[in-house]
C-alpha cells in the first residue's frame, strides 16, 4: 500500500468526534489583539467555519501539507486564504492574533523547540490554542506497534515513537512565555457498527495506522488486520448492537503571549 496523501473523505468519516475536542479548545480562547486567525495544520477544514463565525471579519489561514486536504478545505468557505506547507516548516508572513491546531501537531517532533517557536511568532497578546491525541499508550494504538513488530520484525522500527507530552509539561515548557491553562480529557466514543472489521479499526486506519499500512503489501496488509481485530475484541468489548466503546486521552494547552 502507498500513502501519497491524507484520504478526507476517510478522515471525515468519524468527523463529529474529531471536531468536538476541537470546539472544547475554542470556547477555552481568551479574546484576541487584532490580527489573523491561522488553522496549523487545517486538514479538510473542518474547524474552518466555527474559526470564522467566532472570529468574525478577520483573515483565517489555513495551514496544510495535503493538497487533497487543503481542496476540502477550500470548499468550506471559511478560509481567505489556504497555505500548502509543512508544518514544522511554516513561517507566518505577519505576526497572527492566533495560532490554533487541532490533532495536528502529535505528527510533528521536537515539542520543546516547536511549541516555543510558535509562541514566538505570535503578535503580543496573541494566543496559541493545541490540542492533540495523547492515545499512545492505548490498547487502540500500542497493538498497532506490538502486531507490527511481531510480524514484520524490524520493517517498522523507524517509524517514530509520539512526541506528545503530559498537560504539566506543556505548561511548564511554555509559563516562561506567557499565561498558560493546559489541561487532559478521556473522550468516551461509541464507534458505531462496521461492516467490515472492529470498530475502533475503522478510526484508527486513517490516522495512526497510515504510516504502518504505507509499508504493506495487500497480503500483509490483511495478515495485520485480522491480527490487530482480534486484539482489538478482547481490549475493546462490542456492545450488543455490535458497536464498541473506545475511550481516547487528548491534551490541550492555552498560552497568551
Amino acid at each position: 500500500m502507498t500513502a501519497t496523501d491524507w484520504n478526507p473523505e476517510g478522515y471525515a468519516r468519524f468527523g463529529d468526534l474529531r471536531l468536538r475536542p476541537a470546539l472544547d479548545l475554542l470556547a477555552q480562547v481568551p479574546e484576541l489583539p487584532a490580527g489573523d486567525v491561522v488553522d496549523l495544520g487545517c486538514g479538510g477544514g473542518a474547524v474552518g467555519p466555527a474559526l470564522a463565525q467566532r472570529f468574525v471579519g478577520r483573515a483565517v489561514i489555513g495551514v496544510d501539507a495535503s493538497p487533497a486536504m487543503l481542496e476540502a478545505a477550500r470548499a468550506t468557505g471559511a478560509y481567505r486564504e489556504l497555505v500548502q506547507t509543512d508544518a514544522a516548516q511554516w513561517r507566518p508572513v505577519r505576526k497572527p492574533a492566533m495560532i490554533f491546531s487541532n490533532a495536528a501537531l502529535h505528527w510533528l517532533a521536537g515539542h520543546d523547540a516547536l511549541m516555543p517557536r510558535l509562541a514566538q511568532a505570535l503578535a503580543p497578546g496573541g494566543v496559541l490554542a493545541v490540542q492533540m491525541p495523547r492515545q499512545w499508550g492505548a490498547p487502540s494504538h500500542r497493538f498497532i506497534r506490538d502486531i507490527a513488530a511481531s510480524l514484520f520484525g524490524d520493517r517498522m522500527a523507524d517509524i517514530p515513537d509520539t512526541p506528545v507530552q503530559s498537560s504539566v509539561r506543556y505548561w511548564e515548557m511554555l509559563h516562561p512565555l506567557g499565561q498558560v491553562t493546559a489541561w487532559e480529557s478521556e473522550y468516551v466514543q461509541r464507534i458505531a457498527p462496521q461492516e467490515v472489521g472492529h470498530p475502533v479499526r475503522a478510526f484508527t486506519i486513517s490516522t495512526a495506522m497510515r504510516p504502518f499500512l504505507a509499508r504493506l503489501d495487500a497480503e500483509e496488509a490483511e495478515r495485520f488486520l485480522t491480527a490487530y481485530d482480534a486484539a482489538l475484541g478482547a481490549a475493546y468489548p462490542l456492545l450488543p448492537d455490535g458497536a464498541a466503546l473506545m475511550p481516547f486521552r487528548r491534551v490541550f494547552f492555552i498560552l497568551q503571549r
